[in-house]
């Protein structure tokens, strides 16, 4: 193991009070469309067909100027544990929290777009202190992207998934992590599969709810569900996926709307809280509203919206994208949600995860488990990792 430097420093969030009144105020003199015209009343899943209803946001608006209290959240950040480190002239925040047990596992968790670090302070706790003595324990490290949250936002192009992979193999190695699991999803997930598949020397195995297959695979030999899979994954992207492709090409454009309006970019990440989790009608049945304020605010208070919403431009494609020959070797445990966004059949997997030692399907959940059920989340993905640590030994 490595010995940590003097490279990383504490951290502490604490935003002022002036920025928390000009969010209410902003919220207060907030200019709302008309109602939308596909108008139903709750609970409808189709009431959502042209994006967020106007009678929830109003809702959500409302608890948010006048209830939801942001200095909770800050103190649960600071109470695990925040810090900052500079890699490649970029500062980069992270939570870290050590397990007390000593056969504890090196951790690196990863999240996604429109997430943040708040995805994973529900889960943090019990993976590096489980209650089961029989469970396995983790040195939990969940780093900020850049351009998320607290840490810096980039000035220059190249901060793609392969930059951000090997950042998080130097970040790991300040900590004295010389090797290490990891687990991510959506660009988590992306993320999790370049350090498996280009740092076997530190990587000891991997735990993703995305899968993401070579490109150019064909659909013989799957099974009807498989091809219902591939089918629903092809459709996102084809019809669903207008967010991305705009990310993608114009983050600047959407950036001033999401930086200058906190109903704007409520609006922005509500609807995609809404459309992917394992709901029937709004994600408030499995999410609460604070939690996701918490992960709105911390976008608002830090000004991220564009240079967050940049990692599709970097990653879409072009040098940064995953290489199509990328192959994992080390063993790896991938978990389906069935109303996540993408779903890559196993044989597909296969064809790029060459050690898949645990492949399963949850009952049920969507994009963002570790916030939907995080019970069953931790529990999964104890028992994943548990299954990646095994083929090490």
């Amino acid at each position: 193991m490595n010995h940590p430097t003097s490279d990383v420093q504490a951290f502490e969030a604490h935003a002022s009070e002036a920025e928390l009144d000009d969010l209410r105020a902003r919220l207060a003199a907030a200019r709302l469309p008309e109602v939308e015209t596909v108008y139903r009343a709750a609970p409808d899943p189709r009431r959502w067909e042209q994006g967020v209803p106007l009678a929830d946001l109003v809702d959500v608006v409302n608890y948010w100027r006048t209830e939801y209290d942001w200095r909770s959240f800050e103190a649960r950040l600071n109470r695990i544990g925040q810090f900052r480190t500079t890699i490649d002239d970029l500062g980069i925040h992270f939570l870290h929290r050590r397990s007390a047990r000593a056969d504890a596992t090196p951790l690196i968790l990863t999240h996604g777009w429109p997430g943040s670090i708040a995805e994973f302070i529900d889960v943090v706790d019990e993976l590096a202190d489980p209650k089961a003595a029989d469970a396995p324990a983790f040195h939990v490290v969940v780093p900020s992207l850049p351009g998320f949250g607290y840490s810096d936002k980039p000035t220059t192009t190249g901060w793609g998934a392969g930059k951000i992979a090997a950042a998080w193999v130097e970040l790991m190695g300040r900590l004295g992590y010389s090797k290490f699991a990891a687990h991510g999803g959506d660009w988590g997930g992306v993320i999790t599969t370049v350090l498996g598949g280009r740092f076997r020397a530190h990587v000891l195995g991997i735990h993703t709810t995305l899968a993401q297959a070579p490109p150019g695979l064909t659909m013989d030999g799957l099974t009807a569900a498989e091809r219902k899979w591939a089918e629903d994954t092809r459709d996102f992207w084809l019809y669903r996926a207008a967010y991305a492709k705009q990310q993608a090409t114009r983050p600047q454009t959407i950036g001033y709307s999401l930086v200058d309006s906190p109903v704007g970019l409520l609006a922005w990440i509500l609807d995609k809280f809404a459309e992917w989790t394992d709901t029937e009608d709004s994600p408030f049945e499995t999410i609460s509203r604070d939690r996701i304020l918490d992960d709105v605010t911390l976008y608002w208070l830090t000004q991220t919206g564009a240079s967050s919403a940049r990692i599709y431009y970097e990653s879409h494609g072009g040098v940064n994208s995953v290489d199509p020959e990328l192959r994992v070797d080390v063993p790896s445990a991938i978990t389906i949600y069935p109303r996540d966004i993408e779903k890559c059949p196993r044989p597909w997997a296969e064809q790029r995860y060459r050690q898949i030692v645990r492949w399963r399907t949850a009952e049920r959940g969507g994009h963002f488990p570790s916030l939907e059920a995080p019970e069953s989340f931790v529990k999964d993905l104890q028992e994943g990792l548990a299954t990646v640590l095994a083929a090490n030994r």
